[in-house]
């Protein structure tokens, strides 16, 4: 390899940091990058240079143009040099970095940019604050840990279209400023300045625009959107996030999930060389609830719950008793070999956080070698307790948890989020598996107990299964949707249906929604008018890009594979956005600000 300058005088990068090894011996070289660490060792200079691909030692001795020589010494961590020189084999190898055999040898030396000393070490797995690097976050993506996912993140984004491409799926950019529809989470909103007192919302999904792709002919739509929700932030949450989103026309339900499963088999085995068998396991909504009080189970370890309702139907314990004989259920996890772990002291921290989600406490007992402890076993007989061990094979170091309520869906939703935290208690939950599953079969509706009736759990375009229709009038706790979800690791990564297209079947569950004909055309009068126009039958989902990522690589949270996430309070750091405006903007606007409250 030749390198040359041009007629200015000017370097051009010939390779990444992260390219060489023995192969490049004896030839020449330019690269570029940022100072890791610089090391003076009198009449030796090594310097760790870093860019995107990796590290690649400098080397500058008694061989090197003194004036090269004195740049070298003047460097600093996270200097910007570009450097010219020969490949060669270093005297003491490193093997724990992939150019490790190899160092360049610097002929010409060129300082780019000059740099204060940071507010924190540009080292992978740091220890600052996350704060503080949020507010230099383009320091903090400097980190080789971080640029890794974000680069990780493109290379998902990149099988993902050609993906979707092979199979016949067209990339279609919908609108960021559209109508309002405010259905689930809040809006947000854009003011007009042209239409004084009107508002934009920024799409939550695609949804409409989407399934009016479908009605113009496109019938395989995808794209790789962004979408908006204003609602409250957690570690699998951002206000703003990324969606691999897709719509298929003339399917049903397992072309969907078939074109799903492709992809995710696809997207497996090329980024990460995973191979994910198909197809995935199955179950549905009921069976989630019941076996794992969850409709995202994490499925890596056991502990499924088991029903006990008819073992304490008419037992002594009240708190049993009046749950089963009041429409509800007793169920219980069995923590294996959990003694040790789970003291009285732990137990008494895991009732707390059952009551903090709505419940009344947790039953225990505790198989210890001296023999069964319990908190309830002064009210049941010897063989109930014992039919309760049995049922739940509870063997010596076990520890048996409880959760006993008149409504199923609380039993459940406590015992879920009961087994969750007890297998992190245990660390049982193993670290490098890729646990996938669909969910289907939702319910339709779902009930309110604050408002007495039963409401929508989906969007109002979603089709109830055929043989779920004629419920509709007579028992919404029978209807069930044709909707799915992906789940990983109990995380929710994907979302979908098979959308209504009869206009009467339409009418019909915008009316039990309490839509009238008015607002449901106000709302959504320009999908349905476009159904008189001839729809095909269609269906999709949306699969949530940052969560794919997080899972797969797994990280702890959306901000390690986002360039530039919220914080809890939806604040940039960086940035500080949101921030104030001036009068003149709002008065263009036509907003007047409404006085701040004071306590």
């Amino acid at each position: 390899m030749n390198i040359a300058t041009d007629s200015m005088g000017n370097l051009r990068r010939s390779n990444y940091c992260g390219e060489f090894d023995r192969s490049f011996d004896g030839k020449e070289a330019v690269v570029c990058g940022w100072v890791q660490r610089q090391r003076d060792l009198g009449n030796l200079i090594f310097v760790d240079l870093r860019d995107r691909s990796g590290v690649l030692q400098l080397a500058f001795d008694d061989t090197t143009d003194p004036t090269v020589f004195e740049k070298a010494a003047s460097l600093r961590s996270e200097y910007v040099v570009m450097a010219k020189g020969t490949v060669r084999v270093r005297s003491s190898i490193n093997p724990e970095i992939p150019t490790g055999e190899v160092e360049l040898a610097v002929t010409d030396l060129r300082i780019l940019g000059r740099s204060e000393t940071p507010p924190f070490e540009i080292v992978e797995n740091s220890n600052t604050k996350e704060e503080l690097r949020l507010k230099y976050r383009y320091l903090d993506l400097r980190r080789p840990d971080l640029q890794q996912n974000i680069l990780m993140r493109h290379r998902i984004a990149k099988i993902t279209r050609d993906y979707f491409d092979e199979n016949g799926f067209i990339e279609i950019e919908t609108p960021m400023l559209i109508r309002s529809t405010p259905e689930g989470a809040r809006d947000f909103l854009v003011p007009s300045r042209i239409h004084s007192g009107s508002f934009y919302a920024l799409p939550q999904s695609p949804q409409l625009y989407k399934q009016l792709s479908m009605v113009a002919g496109f019938d395989r739509y995808m794209q790789i959107a962004r979408c908006f929700r204003d609602e409250d932030l957690r570690a699998d949450r951002q206000p703003e996030f990324t969606q691999i989103d897709l719509e298929m026309s003339f399917v049903d339900t397992e072309d969907v999930l078939a074109i799903g499963e492709g992809y995710i088999q696809r997207v497996f085995r090329e980024a990460l060389g995973v191979e994910i068998p198909l197809p995935l396991p199955r179950l549905t909504y009921q069976q989630a609830m019941e076996r794992y009080g969850s409709d995202k189970p994490d499925t890596r370890y056991g502990m499924e719950l088991t029903d006990l309702s008819d073992l304490v139907r008419d037992c002594g314990f009240g708190v049993f008793a009046g749950a089963v004989q009041n429409g509800g259920s007793v169920r219980g996890i069995c923590a294996k070999n959990a003694v040790a772990a789970l003291s009285r002291k732990e137990l008494d921290k895991l009732t707390e956080m059952i009551r903090g989600i709505g419940g009344k406490g947790i039953a225990w007992i505790r198989m210890t070698e001296d023999g069964v402890a319990s908190s309830f076993a002064k009210f049941l007989t010897e063989q109930e307790m014992q039919a309760i061990l049995t049922r739940m094979d509870a063997t010596t170091s076990d520890v048996v948890l409880i959760i006993a309520d008149s409504v199923n869906n609380h039993v459940f939703s406590q015992l879920g989020a009961l087994r969750q935290e007890v297998a992190k208690k245990l660390d049982i939950i193993p670290k490098d598996a890729f646990n996938l599953l669909w969910i289907v079969e939702f319910p339709f509706f779902e009930y309110d107990e604050e408002a007495g009736e039963y409401v929508a759990m989906h969007h109002p375009f979603t089709a109830p299964l055929d043989e779920s229709i004629p419920y509709l009038d007579t028992d919404k706790s029978q209807v069930r949707a044709k909707c799915y979800d992906l789940v990983l690791n109990g995380i929710e990564l994907c979302s979908g249906s098979i959308r209504i297209t009869d206009p009467v079947l339409q009418k019909k569950i915008f009316e039990m929604l309490g839509l009238s004909d008015e607002e449901a055309q106000q709302k959504f009068g320009y999908l349905t008018d476009a159904f008189r126009f001839g729809a095909p039958p269609h269906g999709g989902m949306g699969i949530g890009l940052d969560r794919l990522v997080m899972q797969m690589l797994g990280c702890e949270t959306l901000r390690d594979v986002i360039a530039y996430p919220k914080v809890q309070n939806m604040s940039e750091l960086m940035t500080e956005a949101p921030s104030p405006v001036d009068d003149i903007q709002l008065g263009e606007l036509g907003i007047a600000l409404a006085p701040t409250k004071t306590e």
